[in-house]
């Protein structure tokens, strides 16, 4: 089956760190652009950073850069995503896309069907 599998995620402490990886099980990222999102209740979907699997190119949304590392493991055929300095702010469902387009901003809009492949969403919540 064709999908992709996220770990990562829980409880962090303000100030920490957390790391969330999203991996495809079926196929390679080589033809796919990894975007991460993340929705917190009653708040728009925001798009965080997205990987391009072709050439490696990276974006970051303007309201989390600095604080954002999207990195790939070729060996591990795994995307990662690293933050640091988290806050309550950042308590989100995070998920990981798989398609040909690099949405990033604090609202992210798009049809469904835009994305290929979804995984299936890791809670993070950020302690003060």
């Amino acid at each position: 089956q064709l999908q992709l599998v996220q770990s990562g995620g829980g409880l962090v402490q303000s100030g920490g760190s957390l790391r969330l990886s999203c991996a495809p099980s079926g196929f390679t990222l080589d033809h796919y652009t990894i975007n991460w999102f993340r929705q917190a209740p009653g708040k728009q979907r925001e798009g965080l950073a997205c990987f391009s699997g072709s050439d490696g190119a990276t974006e970051y949304a303007e309201h989390v850069k600095g604080r954002l590392t999207i990195s790939r493991d070729n060996v591990k055929n795994t995307v990662y995503l690293e933050m640091v300095s988290v806050k309550p702010d950042d308590s989100a469902n995070y998920s990981c896309a798989a398609g040909q387009l690099c949405l990033v901003g604090q609202a992210v809009i798009f049809t469904p069907g835009a994305y290929d492949y979804w995984g299936q969403g890791a809670q993070v919540t950020v302690s003060s």
